[in-house]
């Protein structure tokens, strides 16, 4: 994956069903809005988004971890770590 632009919604291998969910959705907008952004302006937008989202309860816990084990297999050890912190912290957002 060259840059966001790039990604494309995982399917499920048993029912060939593209992940849905706002996480997806969510990246598809920022990928455009943040073209050429440092991954630091990335990550505090990302976040931005998925805190309204769980605030307005349109982004479940289902949808984040979608997300992280998608993107999860592209980050070395210490994004993994990362974003498994900032998983913890989105899940605590009622």
């Amino acid at each position: 994956m060259r840059d966001f632009n790039d990604y494309k919604k995982p399917t499920d291998e048993k029912s060939g069903a593209a992940f849905s969910g706002d996480a997806f959705d969510m990246l598809g907008k920022l990928s455009a809005a943040y073209e050429g952004k440092s991954a630091d302006e990335i990550l505090r937008a990302i976040i931005s988004e998925a805190e309204k989202g769980r605030r307005n309860g349109t982004l479940s816990d289902a949808d984040i971890d979608n997300f992280a084990a998608t993107v999860s297999p592209m980050l070395d050890e210490k994004q993994r770590k990362t974003l498994k912190a900032i998983v913890a912290k989105l899940k605590k957002i009622q």
